[in-house]
């Protein structure tokens, strides 16, 4: 029988205090209904007593009907000078109305004495007195004894005297923090067998990740008893983050055993994971375990050679257990093995002794060797094939276009305007238009020159334009790489382009991102 391990989500108050991440009410109740989706038992819905968001969080989400968690509110022990009953903080856990309340308190003698500037028999009256009154108001009370691990190697007869006082107030989970995320997991592994030589009540982890052990430290936690894990998505947190629960979930679940939520639920990991970046607004991290589109993604040739007779020679796991997907890539790197898998995922029939796969190797290799990178611009590279195969339909020619920018005053913005004249059959279209810099100015023109013969191309949107430098040692006369994405309401591409010259490199990567669409469309029609 599979052992249930509780997850413990905290991303909307631990994850919101990492740096670039500042999340909105709708945000957060956002994120709440999709972690709710995933199936994580608790969400720490933040602090109630800190900031008005929180209180308005707390306020709106019990109009949500969620199907398969708890929300949390989370608070401190209540102010030395104040008693429990009198402290402003602990109205506002109990007026939020959750099931469940998590506590932080000292643990950690040395914060006890420097921070709270208490005694610590006074700080273990805190803990006890605050457990002890939430209990009558909340169904659970959860105790994250902060600074768990330093306090206990610094002074573990007073961090063991801490977690025994919650124990005895009644405390539902004593939940231990390696708050400053120093902690190594065998370090977290003799620790966690003495203290559970001393205590009844159900354990949890709290792992920071200052040490880049955090998943690790949760892990070995679980392995030796703990009940809880807490952690937020994609390990954002203060600092370094926290234990990020996109990897402690498939690694107890998958690798392990446990039971962390539901299996066909772990199938839309990898879809959240990318909806909170979003939500976040960052940029998903490429390398993510897992998660990220590199995780399970493939360049060299001998390992694309291997995956295709068995995945697992280079794999861990499936990657559709949690909702990813294989990627090969075609690089410099790349053989014979790379390219027939990518014409597979491009629906071209290619036969592997054919001359022509050869043939598109060394044209990859070569392009690479001046710049390009199709490794994240997958429709330059299937025009790359069908124009090797013969299979390419030119849609358009270019006669000529000419960019102009002009700057008059110091304090107004420079004005950019593209002439541009195509021929599409036997028709010359001439046309202009202006843009809020030179490659907007010529996408638009182009774009304005190709819509009356081709309408669909008004549903396309210029997504997401990035420039790198090539050979940085030139100078000014460097070579840059220009990728471009393009995107309708179906589908996202992405497309590239090498010169010396930007608006060069831009044309190229914005004609085969133009070129690529029609082609698709042709394609769907049958007309191939």
């Amino acid at each position: 029988m599979q052992k249930n391990i509780e997850i413990y989500d905290t991303t909307l108050r631990d994850g919101s205090q990492a740096e670039d991440i500042s999340f909105s009410v709708d945000d957060k109740i956002k994120i709440t209904e999709k972690l709710d989706e995933l199936g994580i038992q608790y969400i720490e819905g933040g602090w109630p007593g800190s900031n008005p968001k929180d209180a308005e969080y707390f306020k709106r989400i019990k109009k949500f009907k969620l199907k398969n968690t708890k929300i949390v509110a989370f608070g401190s022990t209540h102010k030395p000078k104040l008693k429990v009953e009198n402290d402003t903080n602990i109205k506002t856990l109990i007026s939020s109305e959750t099931e469940i309340i998590t506590i932080f308190g000292k643990s950690w003698d040395f914060h006890v004495k420097e921070a709270l500037k208490i005694s610590l028999e006074e700080n273990l009256q805190l803990i006890y007195d605050t457990i002890y009154y939430l209990k009558k108001y909340a169904g659970k009370v959860f105790f994250d004894a902060e600074h768990f691990f330093d306090g206990y190697k610094d002074n573990p007869e007073y961090a063991l005297k801490c977690i025994k006082t919650a124990e005895q107030a009644g405390a539902d989970c004593l939940v231990l923090c390696d708050t400053n995320g120093g902690t190594l997991p065998f370090e977290i592994e003799k620790i966690i067998k003495e203290i559970k030589k001393h205590t009844k009540t159900p354990l949890g982890i709290h792992a920071h990740n200052d040490s880049d052990c955090a998943v690790a430290n949760s892990i070995i936690a679980v392995l030796n008893g703990v009940l809880q894990v807490q952690g937020t998505m994609n390990g954002f947190g203060e600092r370094c983050g926290n234990a990020n629960l996109c990897s402690v979930i498939p690694n107890l679940q998958i690798k392990l055993g446990f039971k962390c939520i539901d299996k066909e639920k772990l199938e839309n990991l990898t879809e959240i994971s990318r909806f909170i970046y979003e939500i976040a607004n960052l940029t998903p991290f490429k390398r993510q375990p897992f998660v990220g589109e590199s995780a399970f993604a493939h360049k060299g040739g001998v390992h694309v050679s291997a995956i295709r007779k068995r995945p697992e020679t280079y794999e861990h796991i499936r990657p559709e257990l949690v909702g990813n997907r294989q990627r090969v890539l075609v690089s410099d790197l790349a053989g014979k093995s790379n390219i027939l898998k990518k014409a597979e995922e491009f629906g071209i029939s290619l036969d592997p002794n054919s001359p022509d796969v050869q043939a598109i190797v060394d044209t990859v290799k070569n392009l690479e060797n001046e710049g390009f990178q199709f490794e994240g611009a997958d429709a330059s590279l299937e025009l790359l094939f069908r124009k090797a195969l013969g299979l390419k339909r030119k849609f358009f020619d270019l006669i000529g276009f000419r960019v102009i920018d002009e700057k008059r005053k110091w304090d107004e913005p420079t004005l950019s305007e593209a002439t541009i004249m195509v021929k599409v059959g036997k028709n010359v279209e001439h046309t202009a238009a202006t843009g809020n810099g030179p490659v907007n100015a010529i996408d638009n023109a182009l774009r304005k020159a190709l819509e009356r013969f081709y309408p669909q191309l008004k549903r396309v949107k210029l997504k997401d334009y990035k420039v790198r430098v090539v050979n940085s040692g030139r100078g000014t006369a460097s070579k840059v790489r220009v990728l471009v994405e393009s995107g309708d309401d179906e589908d996202v591409w992405s497309t590239v382009g090498v010169s010396e010259n930007i608006i060069e490199a831009s044309w190229q990567a914005i004609v085969d991102g133009i070129e690529y669409k029609l082609y698709r469309e042709k394609l769907k029609k049958g007309d191939f």
